[in-house]
């Protein structure tokens, strides 16, 4: 499930993908225009930025921007960052593997069989899809 940090995250992209190319936006700006705790977007904006996804201008003009073109940015990336791996269960994870303490074999799991499945069609489609792509409704169908 998405938490409120990844999809206050994924509400600040998308305004400021709206606005690329023009002057950085104030947290408190945005924080008004989409309904988002200022505090709490503060703490992910940062996030965001640390991971070059956006930047930051100090002083008269200042404020936050996409640090690429919306068609630049995926939508994997900033659940990523914000929320971690996208993997349902650790034992498919690909960045943040754990093995089960449940299994006896994992190569004969059913359940990691299929939460794999889950973790790539998941990860395909969030890896595929830009700012750009999700505001033009040009979602890709991505077979498995």
């Amino acid at each position: 499930m998405l938490s409120h940090k990844a999809k206050y995250g994924l509400k600040a992209a998308f305004y400021l993908a709206k606005r690329y190319g023009g002057d950085p936006v104030l947290i408190s700006d945005l924080a008004a225009a989409e309904y988002i705790p200022k505090k709490f977007l503060e703490q992910i904006l940062l996030e965001l930025k640390k991971h070059g996804i956006l930047y930051s201008r100090m002083g008269k003009g200042g404020g936050y921007a996409l640090a690429k073109s919306p068609d630049k940015v995926f939508l994997g990336d900033i659940i990523r960052t914000l929320d971690g791996p996208l993997a349902p269960v650790p034992c498919v994870s690909k960045s943040a593997y754990v093995k089960c303490i449940e299994c006896k074999d994992e190569r004969t799991c059913e359940i990691r069989r299929v939460m794999k499945v889950v973790r790539d069609s998941t990860s395909r489609i969030l890896d595929n899809t830009s700012l750009a792509d999700a505001m033009h409704a040009k979602l890709k169908v991505i077979k498995l």
